[in-house]
């Protein structure tokens, strides 16, 4: 999810659910994903590692048999006492991201592009997608309106099933990890969204000419992956659709978020349970030239990010200083009394949880692919790509939030404040799933 919300000051869809949760806590206004990808920036939020610590740099890599020993966070409350449910897409929502012996329960997602088959075969058509588009990569890449209620999309049965598990006894502590899979390709979510947000009425993002002239060959090619998709989507005018159908998505995600905390309020844990929602990384519709993720840009790092937390945090609070979400594991263990693991990346944010505008010193930090790594502070962002110096950004992004102008060659003096923080050494990238065999049945890998 971007930072397309209210409470971080976007008007493009209502999102009153989510605007009323940053209420009753700390909304962090500068948090970064740890990296700008679904499977890596989850692994790195819920290890409290970063991907430049594991070699765990894409999609593409499993973390369990690079890391067999490896304790998630998760994993950790479980074997500190805590009954660990979670349910839809938490590590991933792929075959192998979730070893049972991580959960005591776990509920598996069920996804709206399934059910999109289903939604045809009972009107007795043979399509299959929803627009015209004459490619649908993974068949994922479709949008559009569906003409069922909320209850009906995939999401709506991981809060269903979350409210039954607020709803029962609980005699030991539990840890709730309860994960929506809106928006996510494919962009499909109730007609109803769609009514309320004409296509005529939705604002495209800007795509600035020339606005790649001073980008260096690292930032390029992320630049430039999906190009041929945001091309085609382009040639068929059907960006501002693209985009409206992710609004919607957004929109029903906030829906399914406000039956969450009602449920919740309603529930015996209201007044002792922590609650955290953040969101695995943004998503760019044709800004610098770009679709999807899979970018050290702020469109594809900045999400939202909220902290409530009983007795310490204050209603209706917010920082502006930088966090990214490897932060997680070492707050929530402490918080809870639980004695931090050594080794994390991760800083602890309690600092800021008790008075958000504490003096703070660290910047976010975001890796992506082996190499690349984006320095996130209070006003600026440096990017440094694999070819070293020669491939720097630096944007000041108080006079230059969209990061069109490139400062790295007229203020190099600058750019040397934020290499300190850059990772020391990164990992050999591990084995991608090719290499193994994996059975689903016994959720056990083996070397080709």
């Amino acid at each position: 999810m971007n930072d397309w919300v209210g409470c971080l000051g976007s008007d493009r869809v209502s999102t009153p659910h989510i605007d009323a949760l940053a209420s009753r806590g700390l909304l962090f206004a500068n948090a970064h994903a740890p990296s700008p990808k679904c499977a890596p920036s989850r692994a790195a939020i819920l290890t409290g590692k970063r991907a430049s610590t594991t070699g765990l740099y894409s999609n593409g890599h499993w973390w369990r048999p690079a890391y067999p020993e490896l304790i998630t966070l998760p994993h950790y409350f479980k074997n500190n006492g805590y009954y660990v449910a979670g349910g839809g897409k938490v590590h991933h929502h792929t075959d192998g991201f979730n070893p049972p012996d991580q959960w005591d329960e776990y509920h598996q997602l069920v996804q709206d592009k399934d059910l999109i088959v289903d939604y045809f075969k009972e009107r007795n058509e043979e399509r299959r997608f929803l627009t015209t588009m004459p490619r649908h990569p993974s068949d994922s890449l479709d949008w559009g309106p569906m003409d069922v209620e909320d209850e009906e999309m995939g999401d709506a049965f991981t809060i269903k099933w979350a409210s039954d598990f607020l709803e029962r006894k609980h005699e030991k502590p539990f840890f709730l990890a309860v994960g929506l899979f809106q928006p996510h390709l494919p962009f499909y979510a109730p007609k109803k969204y769609f009514d309320a947000l004409p296509k005529n009425q939705v604002e495209v993002p800007i795509n600035q000419p020339g606005d790649l002239d001073d980008i260096p060959l690292g930032g390029q090619k992320m630049a430039e992956y999906r190009r041929n998709d945001l091309r085609m989507i382009e040639e068929y005018d059907d960006l501002q659709h693209c985009v409206q159908s992710y609004l919607a998505s957004i929109a029903h995600a906030d829906t399914m978020i406000g039956r969450l905390m009602n449920s919740f309020d309603q529930s015996n844990y209201r007044d002792n349970t922590i609650i955290v929602l953040w969101s695995d990384h943004g998503y760019a519709f044709g800004e610098k030239d770009h679709f999807a993720k899979n970018t050290l840009w702020e469109r594809s790092t900045h999400v939202p990010f909220i902290m409530v937390v009983p007795g310490v945090t204050q209603a209706g609070s917010r920082t502006n200083s930088p966090v990214d979400l490897t932060c997680l594991y070492p707050t929530l263990t402490r918080l809870c009394g639980l004695a931090v693991p050594l080794g994390l990346d991760g800083v602890d944010i309690g600092p800021l949880l008790e008075n958000p505008n504490a003096q703070w010193q660290n910047p976010a930090i975001i890796d992506y692919l082996k190499g690349n790594t984006a320095i996130r502070t209070k006003d600026w962002r440096y990017i440094r790509y694999a070819e070293g110096n020669e491939g720097e950004e630096l944007y000041d992004l108080i006079s230059d939030p969209n990061e069109w102008t490139n400062l790295s060659t007229s203020h190099r003096e600058l750019t040397k404040n934020f290499k300190p923080w850059l990772p020391k050494n990164y990992a050999i990238e591990v084995p991608t799933k090719s290499a193994y065999e994996f059975n689903s049945n016994k959720y056990t890998w083996s070397r080709k």
